[in-house]
């Protein structure tokens, strides 16, 4: 029951964080994708530490060190995310950014099985890419900041696992976010204009904060103690279709039949992976 609540938790976390994606492209014109990182991860670390206050907890040096690399992967994901996003679709760029928990499914694997439901999910993506409904193609560069950010996301998948195991997760998720907040800060401070932002501005970076930030990673840090890094990469896969109806419906990027295909791959992967899952735990 504990494993379920735990899925339950990061299918949650996944509609949290890519319907704050798209609210913060919007605010993009007026932002910029590397003042919304800043305000977006400095606001939920705040939150979290007024919240579940780290301090007092006692940390080894050896913890704290694993907790700041775990923030600098997530502030530095998040800025390439956001850089990405602002050149190509929310759909594709989540598709690109899925490489990293790819990666890591893969290399957890110890089936055959389960292979195969990553080469769905690797299928699918190749149907996305080139066939996005963008007018001048994609954006080269928009792909490589896209993946790595997918690179980093699978980074961070696997130290938060650590992190979650040292700590407890609401503590460890506010002290990796003030890391988080920190590497993003030098890039933002010369495009930083407070006087210029009215409270509009404020309440809907408080929004994205909380969407993007605040809800998804601290539910993420306590479904990764009761599932394997494995499982939580393969549940993943749903990023894309979830990323695809949010833009769809905030930002008014449609699907073309091919994308649609793509996106039910990811998700098959995604349904066949639990399956898989959930036979192996019953046999053993």
């Amino acid at each position: 029951m504990e494993k379920v609540k735990s899925i339950i938790l990061v299918l949650i976390s996944i509609c949290s964080i890519q319907g704050g994606a798209g609210y913060a492209k919007q605010l993009f014109s007026v932002l910029g994708p590397g003042v919304m990182t800043f305000l977006r991860v400095w606001m939920a670390a705040l939150i979290l530490l007024v919240i579940f206050q780290p301090w007092k907890q006692k940390l080894t040096k050896k913890t704290l060190g694993i907790i700041a690399l775990y923030g600098i992967a997530l502030g530095a994901m998040n800025l390439l995310f956001y850089l990405a996003l602002q050149r190509i679709p929310l759909g594709i760029t989540v598709a690109l950014e899925f490489t990293g928990p790819l990666a890591v499914a893969t290399f957890s694997s110890k089936r055959a099985l389960d292979l195969l439901w990553v080469v769905l999910a690797g299928l699918g993506i190749i149907l996305i890419l080139p066939h996005a409904n963008v007018s001048n193609g994609i954006d080269t560069l928009g792909v490589f900041l896209a993946l790595g950010a997918g690179a980093l996301w699978g980074l961070y998948i696997i130290l938060a696992q650590k992190v979650g195991r040292s700590m407890a997760g609401g503590s460890a998720t506010a002290l990796g976010m003030l890391f988080a907040a920190l590497t993003v800060t030098p890039t933002a401070i010369p495009q930083l204009h407070f006087a210029d932002y009215k409270l509009q501005i404020w309440v809907s970076a408080f929004a994205v904060a909380i969407l993007s930030s605040a809800v998804p990673y601290s539910l993420e840090m306590i479904a990764l103690r009761s599932i394997p890094s494995k499982t939580f990469g393969v549940l993943m896969s749903l990023e894309p279709a979830v990323a695809a109806l949010m833009g769809l419906f905030l930002l008014s990027e449609k699907l073309t039949s091919l994308q649609g295909l793509a996106i039910f791959l990811v998700m098959l992967a995604s349904a066949g992976s639990s399956l898989a899952v959930k036979e192996l735990r019953s046999s053993s």
